[in-house]
Parts: C-alpha cells; structure tokens; sequence
C-alpha cells in the first residue's frame, strides 16, 4: 500500500506549498518561502503521530516509511540543483560563498567527529560500568 504514503506526502506537499507561497506574498518576495521545507517537517511529523497510526501499521506503513526516506533526498537534490542555478545567474559573489560554505563544512568534518567519537566512548564506558 505504498499509495497512501505518496497520499501523505502529497498532502503535506501542497500544505508546505500553500504555506511557502502565503509566506512569500506576506513577506512581499516573489517565491516560494520554504514551502518544500514545511512540506517536510508536516512529512515527519504526520508520520509520526498517534493520529496516524492506524495508518502506519502494516504494508501502508512501509509506503508512508519508504516516501518519508526518499522525500528529503529528492527534495535535497532539487534543491541543490536550483540553488547552483541561481548562483551561477547571481554572479561571482555568490559561488565564492558557495565554495567557502562547503569548504569549511568538509574542513569541520574532522573536528565534529572527534566530538562524536569522544561522546560515544564516554556513553561505552558508562554502560560498562552500569553493566557490570
């Protein structure tokens, strides 16, 4: 029953849309304001509300649980895609921007990974320790 998953995420794709465009008019832009982000957050948590949870169970719920998984990589690629596109339209100034962006998040890559290392040796020994 993959059908009342993309029945969920179709829903909360035009509510995220209507929002985003709403958002757009009240803030006086010409685009849509974060509409595919709303849609995504209502995703999530419409998947995971009790209201739903007749819903979810069974072969629905690996529909609901299968388009859950694949909206944000789709939704993350378009993006990216749009945003390439606009900076190429906007100029040097915002592909300079881009690069520095990814480049102190690969350069960040090593250090949050230390923190992540050190947290989950820390949680290791503490269970150990209750453990025994």
């Amino acid at each position: 029953m993959v059908v009342y998953g993309v029945a969920l995420l179709s829903a909360c794709l035009v509510v995220g849309m209507l929002i985003g465009e709403a958002l757009g008019v009240l803030l006086q832009v010409e685009a849509n304001v974060g509409g595919v982000g709303i849609a995504m957050l209502f995703l999530v948590i419409a998947s995971n509300s009790a209201r739903f949870k007749s819903l979810i169970e069974g072969a629905s719920g690996r529909g609901i649980e299968f388009w859950s998984a694949m909206y944000i990589p789709i939704v993350v690629a378009m993006a990216a895609r749009q945003n390439v596109v606009a900076a190429f339209e906007g100029g040097m100034l915002a592909i300079v921007a881009g690069v520095a962006a990814v480049i102190v998040s690969f350069a960040l890559v090593p250090l949050l990974s230390k923190i992540g290392d050190k947290n989950s040796d820390e949680n290791t020994n503490t269970n150990n320790e209750v453990d025994a």
